[in-house]
């Protein structure tokens, strides 16, 4: 090394100040090759360092590693002693930022969540009142869970859920208690918007099996230790959950104490959901008033469960239907009904008519939902014709005035012309004949003109002669001798007279004079005629039924949904949907503002489940 002319010290050229110091606590005759050797080789195995270090013992070898070490960690205390100094001067900033980013954290893991579950923001009452609109386990599979419906608190407060093992009754049960305490947390649940959930000062849950061999509890004494417990401490502001409430004793005592239990629960108003196999507990909550049954729906044909939660309708256990889809004899399942006394077996198959009817009305609301849609068809149908109708009645006003304010112009033009003639003659004192012989040029005028719209009238015959027979009522056809449109409104008297309706006027008319047409055409350019003789405007082949208004701000979102409003209507389209997010809510809002002050908007709601919830408006326009 050699000394630098600009630097005192003796490695100036390394580029170091502090070469000299560091040197010196690098002391030894091995220290420095080793970390030339590991700087220039990167890590090594004490085998291959040893190798490259010439001469030195496995003594030195290690005592120098060691020393190296300890100086690193010294060095390294001596560096966090320094950045401690330094932040300590800063130490209530850093707190209160670490606060915030404990804030911000925990909210972005929820949002993150709430993304992954595809969660919405439940709303909260203070009447203890859930209602949960397709709800889903957090911790089922989104893809395969089969959304549930749930309502308790506000016609009844306690729900007793009966059906077959593995058809969802416990999964139920737990949704509406996660639900519960994810929502008080300030989380998002896996539901539809506008699920409403209660603040309870304390759920109590008693599901699953806590039999304990340390404490010597079975299953029934583990459950009624925690029924024990939840008596002393429930009020009207709890709710309680139960999972086979009574199991693990005598069937009868077993019904007796749950029915016992939800009965005083029930008096003190608490919310309550059980879940049970015992038929005393069905007909409990059918004849106990605040008391509803439900079901978990069972396919027997399939031996599967469709995980659908029926409220209002008790289940069956299908135990015996069951094990005979599973192999199990007849004979034994004809001694196991055997039994079963008279009243239980009546009882079941009250059950069985209540699910087969149930099934049974399902159909046929479907059947009617689906004619409900065909008459909604058939009426905006209906009323597409009779506007279409209107514009032509107001369209035949229109010519008709038209057509009497020229008659008008025509008549004054001659009476002025005639006075102004008759006013000549007097002033220039013309005789009597040549008055007369204008008056005569005058008539023989008017009676060529009245002859030449007699001719051009009398000239327009039909293409062909029509009968009784050829005329329907509602059918469309021209009155040649008035050359108007119009529609047959009764049936040929014996005469061969008929009544037509032409927009406002209703005519007597022969039928000779009559002409079968197909519906008026109209031939401006924003309307087009159907192969079936409907009108449609043209627009409406390209007006979308749906306008996507994500992304924008609410003065760019109301100045398009302005143009298409306009554009919608003038194409006779009956209702459109605009989609605007769920986001803070403020376009949602912008648009509603819009819509109120729109004349030709009838009514506007939010989407229902299907058809896009609250991020889409659905608009009706008036009729």
């Amino acid at each position: 090394m050699h000394p630098n002319e600009h630097c005192n010290c003796r490695y100036a050229d390394v580029g170091c100040d502090k070469m000299e110091e560091v040197m010196d606590q690098i002391s030894g005759k091995w220290k420095m090759r080793i970390l030339f050797m590991v700087g220039a080789h990167g890590t090594l195995r004490y085998g291959e360092l040893r190798k490259l270090l010439d001469g030195v013992t496995h003594k030195m070898l290690s005592n120098q590693l060691k020393e190296l070490a300890l100086q690193e960690k010294e060095e390294i205390e001596v560096i966090l002693a320094t950045l401690s100094a330094s932040c300590s001067e800063h130490i209530a900033a850093l707190g209160h930022n670490l606060k915030l980013l404990t804030q911000l954290d925990f909210i972005f893991a929820k949002a993150g969540l709430a993304i992954d579950m595809n969660a919405s923001r439940p709303l909260f009452n203070n009447e203890h009142y859930i209602q949960i609109r397709k709800g889903r386990h957090p911790l089922l599979d989104k893809k395969k869970v089969v959304p549930i419906d749930i309502t308790l608190g506000k016609d009844f407060d306690l729900l007793i859920v009966t059906g077959p093992n593995t058809g969802g009754k416990t999964v139920s049960l737990k949704t509406v208690g996660l639900f519960t305490l994810m929502g008080q947390s300030g989380l998002h649940i896996p539901a539809l918007d506008r699920s409403e959930l209660s603040v309870f000062t304390e759920v109590y849950a008693d599901i699953g099996d806590e039999q304990s061999i340390e404490q010597s509890l079975s299953t029934f004494s583990s459950h009624m230790t925690n029924v024990v417990s939840f008596l002393k401490k429930a009020d009207h502001h709890s709710l309680v959950l139960f999972d086979e409430l009574g199991a693990g004793t005598d069937p009868t005592e077993g019904a007796a104490l749950a029915i016992a239990i939800l009965s005083h629960l029930h008096e003190q108003g608490i919310r309550t959901m059980a879940t049970t196999h015992y038929s005393e507990l069905k007909v409990y909550a059918l004849s106990t008033p605040g008391v509803e049954n439900a079901c978990c729906e069972f396919d027997v044909e399939t031996l599967r469960p469709t995980y659908r939660l029926l409220i209002g309708v008790p289940g069956k256990s299908n135990a015996f239907a069951i094990s005979s889809k599973l192999g199990l004899p007849d004979y034994i399942i004809d001694k196991a009904k055997e039994q079963i006394s008279e009243q239980d077996e009546s009882f079941e198959d009250v059950l069985t008519s209540l699910e087969s009817s149930r099934v049974t009305i399902e159909n046929e609301r479907r059947e009617i939902e689906q004619y409900k849609q065909e008459i909604a068809s058939l009426k905006s149908e209906m009323e597409s014709k009779q506007e279409k109708l209107n514009e032509q009645r107001d369209r035949i006003i229109r010519q008709a005035n038209e057509e009497a304010h020229a008659v008008l112009r025509e008549a004054k033009e001659y009476a002025d012309k005639t006075m102004k003639m008759f006013h000549k003659f007097q002033k220039d004192h013309v005789d009597l004949s040549a008055v007369e012989k204008e008056r005569q040029d005058l008539r023989k005028r008017m009676n060529k003109a009245e002859k030449g719209m007699t001719q051009k009238t009398a000239a327009q015959k039909p293409k062909k002669e029509l009968t009784a027979k050829d005329l329907s009522l509602g059918d469309a056809v021209k009155v040649l001798s008035m050359n108007l449109k119009g529609t047959v409104s009764s049936r040929p008297d014996n005469k061969g007279y008929l009544f037509v309706q032409m927009g406002i006027i209703r005519s007597k008319v022969h039928i000779s004079d009559l002409e079968l047409i197909d519906e008026a055409e109209i031939t401006t350019p924003t309307m087009q005629r159907t192969g079936a003789g409907k009108i449609r405007m043209s627009k409406s082949a390209h007006i979308s039924t749906e306008i996507n208004l994500l992304g924008k701000t609410v003065d760019e979102a109301v100045a398009e949904l302005d143009k298409y409003l306009d554009d919608a209507y003038i194409a006779h389209l009956k209702s459109v949907r605009i989609v605007h997010g769920k986001g803070t809510g403020a376009l949602r809002k912008g648009v509603h503002n819009y819509l109120k002050r729109q004349k030709h908007v009838d009514s506007f709601r939010l989407g229902e489940f299907g058809e896009g919830d609250a991020g889409v408006t659905i608009v009706e326009f008036k009729k």
